[in-house]
């Protein structure tokens, strides 16, 4: 009963959401973006995509995203809002941080990255245009990996927090500030 009262919701939010996107206009990036999908289905293999493509996504993102805060601990104005006070930033400081950080993107992270075309393959997971999931899937999709990845983080973070794996392992991340 439980499970029919719960197909039921989700059959009717999949409604409502299609009724909704029925009255959006269409998306004048979509065909530029699907133009670009098939160029790179055409001209590389799923390996290559999914190692060196994520890779290379995962990168700009991640560097993109803290450019702002990058800048904005060096403007005078914003360092009111700076959590530790008496931890002043540096440059020598900035450029080993920068250090660690690409040695832990290509020495930790890529060898995981490597995994993804494995995990595609193993769970069947189409790359063509027509296969992609609608719009308000992805956005779900997205939403509930971010809850999970932060929950992630946090619990994991608390791990290492212990006093017996700390000295070890966790301690260069309060290296930095």
């Amino acid at each position: 009963m439980a499970m029919n009262d719960s197909v039921n919701i989700l059959n009717s939010a999949y409604l409502a959401v299609e009724y909704i996107d029925s009255f959006l206009p269409d998306n004048p990036l979509q065909q530029p973006f699907k133009n670009a999908w098939n160029y790179m289905l055409d001209n590389y293999t799923k390996f290559q995509i999914a190692t060196w493509g994520s890779l290379i996504v995962h990168e700009v993102s991640y560097f993109l995203l803290c450019v702002p805060g990058f800048i904005f601990q060096f403007i005078p104005y914003m360092q009111k809002y700076k959590i530790q006070q008496d931890k002043p930033e540096t440059w020598e400081k900035q450029w080993k941080c920068f250090k660690t950080l690409l040695f832990n993107h290509f020495f930790i992270q890529l060898p995981l990255i490597c995994g993804t075309y494995y995990f595609t393959e193993y769970f069947n997971i189409p790359y063509e245009w027509e296969e992609m999931p609608r719009w308000y899937v992805l956005v779900a999709q997205c939403f509930g990996c971010a809850v999970i990845e932060d929950a992630w983080h946090y619990f994991l973070h608390r791990l290492l927090h212990h006093k017996r794996i700390y000295k070890y392992i966790h301690k260069v991340h309060h290296e930095f500030v």
